[in-house]
């Protein structure tokens, strides 16, 4: 019988039906609690489209509008999603004259956007 440290480092699928994983420490399920409103914020399909394009405009650029647009919502809806995101700390709203400008200002949903492969404008120039 073979003895991993690791539950994912089977070897051969022969060997993986009599191994017995022995845990080296406890799982961090904590990071459960810490992470879970992070991925609720990203699991709603229009929320992470207005996040991508604010994302990818970068900080203080777009309107609701022009965020609309580049999702592929309506106004209103980007709207209600918007306020959701404001509410949840997720991003930001700066009054520019008469308009309402949005920046995402969480730092962890910044690094998230970046590994499922959220740009910069500033990268494709």
């Amino acid at each position: 019988m073979l003895t991993l440290n690791h539950p994912f480092d089977y070897g051969t699928a022969r060997e993986a039906k009599d191994t017995v994983v022995t845990p080296t420490h406890e799982p961090p399920v904590h990071l459960a609690d810490e992470w879970a409103p992070a991925f609720k914020i990203l699991g709603d399909p229009t929320r992470l489209r207005l996040l991508l394009a604010m994302h990818y405009c970068g900080p203080g650029v777009a309107t609701v509008s022009e965020l609309a647009e580049a999702a592929g919502v309506r106004v209103p809806t980007a709207s209600a999603a918007l306020i959701h995101l404001t509410d949840a700390g997720t991003v930001t709203r700066t009054k520019v004259g008469r308009e309402v400008r949005y920046s995402l200002t969480d730092p962890r949903t910044h690094s998230l956007l970046h590994h499922l492969g959220g740009t910069h404008v500033h990268d494709h120039r």
